[in-house]
């Protein structure tokens, strides 16, 4: 994967409908996407050479997605207010230049706003995974 514009990098919330339709949430400027696994250390006394073993395709799985930026409209705001208050898992749409798209169910785990005296209010949300994820190549 060459060098891509950070700004490709999309953060997309679901309607719920059927079929479901995915908008882009407010006007990000930064977003970051980690996938990590929990490892399972299987190590014993007879290791070789006392090296750590882990369990393979046994760890759990969980994602989770940052982004941080301005409202571009009254829509975006009340739909990202709607689903922290709810606090229902919904699906996310997660698109990584040059790699693919991620989606599944996220809940929304923090939501803040911010605002200098003389420049424009900000806000940054934190996503953490509920579900299993699928993956589909760019």
């Amino acid at each position: 994967m060459g060098a891509q514009r950070g700004l490709d990098l999309l953060l997309k919330l679901g309607d719920g409908g059927s079929p479901e339709n995915f908008n882009t949430v407010a006007g990000l400027r930064a977003t970051s996407l980690s996938l990590n696994t929990q490892t399972i250390d299987v190590t014993h006394a007879t290791s070789a050479d006392r090296w750590r073993e882990l369990l393979g395709d046994a760890g759990v799985k969980a994602a989770s997605v940052t982004g941080a930026g301005v409202f571009t409209d009254d829509a975006s705001a009340t739909a990202l207010r709607d689903v922290f208050f709810s606090g229902a898992a919904r699906r996310w749409r997660i698109i990584v230049p040059g790699l693919g798209t991620i989606e599944g169910a996220f809940i929304l785990t923090n939501l803040d706003y911010a605002g200098d005296y003389d420049g424009e209010a900000t806000m940054s949300a934190s996503l953490a995974s509920a579900g299993v994820l699928t993956f589909t190549a760019a």
